[in-house]
């Protein structure tokens, strides 16, 4: 009988849970998927140039989306109506937990042949900047404040696409490398440790011990990292427990080279 009375519970709460709607939540008149792919009436302007042109008109799109919705809000509140105003409100603030990509990678924009030459004080004081924002942004030990890292990373790239021709570039390139690799973004991040020689041969900074790196530890493509390795051991600056390291994996690399050649 116990039992029996349970289930009849249960099935009387699933039923209210499941047919259960706050007050004009506005469920009736959410937009059908099919009519969220069916093109409108009114057209909207895609442009088939290049990835910057069509990137830089979706941001536009996006920031006319918000102004919309905010503009809606601010109505609302203006004419008192309640309902209209909390569907508003509920679809601004699922607007802001979608992610929002950049999608333009700088480095690769860039391409290989800028060369890192020209005192500029602009980019000098850009870069000095955002060594700040990224350094103050790591200042606690426990903890990372993620979004003024992603600020420091925006002024690195801006500083490369504003000064391409700034004696800072190769620095930009490989502080930005570096927080790409804290965000686990390691092909990005190869690319930016990457471009920081390519920009400067004489860069004194260890871009091609950290490259190596990561196309040896994330990347598995060892080949690669061998290569790198050994130019980093000839040509950079490295710690003593660095280069013990660098000429540890040239070892194993080099001897892992030789017995596959050799089972082929």
């Amino acid at each position: 009988m116990a039992k029996t009375m349970l289930t009849a519970v249960l099935i009387v709460l699933l039923n209210v849970l499941v047919g259960c709607h706050s007050v004009d939540s506005g469920k009736s008149q959410l937009v059908p998927s099919q009519a969220k792919r069916t093109p409108s009436s009114v057209a909207v302007k895609v442009p088939k140039g290049s990835e910057v042109d069509i990137v830089e008109q979706m941001t536009i799109n996006r920031q006319a989306y918000r102004q919309g919705l905010e503009a809606l809000i601010a109505h609302y509140h203006r004419t008192g109506n309640n309902m209209q105003l909390a569907w508003a409100k509920d679809e601004l603030k699922r607007l802001n937990k979608i992610p929002q990509y950049k999608y333009i990678i700088e480095a690769s924009l860039a391409g290989p042949k800028l060369k890192a030459k020209a005192s500029i004080p602009l980019a000098d004081y850009m870069y000095k900047d955002a060594v700040r924002l990224e350094k103050k942004a790591k200042r606690l030990i426990v903890y990372v404040n993620e979004d003024l890292l992603r600020v420091a990373l925006s002024q690195y790239n801006q500083l490369i696409r504003q000064h391409p021709t700034s004696d800072k570039i190769d620095d930009a390139a490989y502080r930005a490398a570096g927080i790409y690799e804290y965000f686990k973004d390691y092909s990005i991040a190869l690319l930016y440790y990457q471009r920081a020689y390519q920009w400067d041969a004489d860069t004194p900074n260890p871009a091609r011990y950290k490259a190596a790196c990561i196309l040896d530890t994330h990347l598995s493509r060892r080949s690669e990292a061998l290569k790198l390795y050994k130019q980093a051991l000839e040509k950079e600056k490295l710690s003593k427990d660095d280069k013990e390291f660098v000429e540890k994996r040239i070892a194993e690399l080099t001897k892992s080279g030789e017995t596959i050649k050799e089972s082929k």
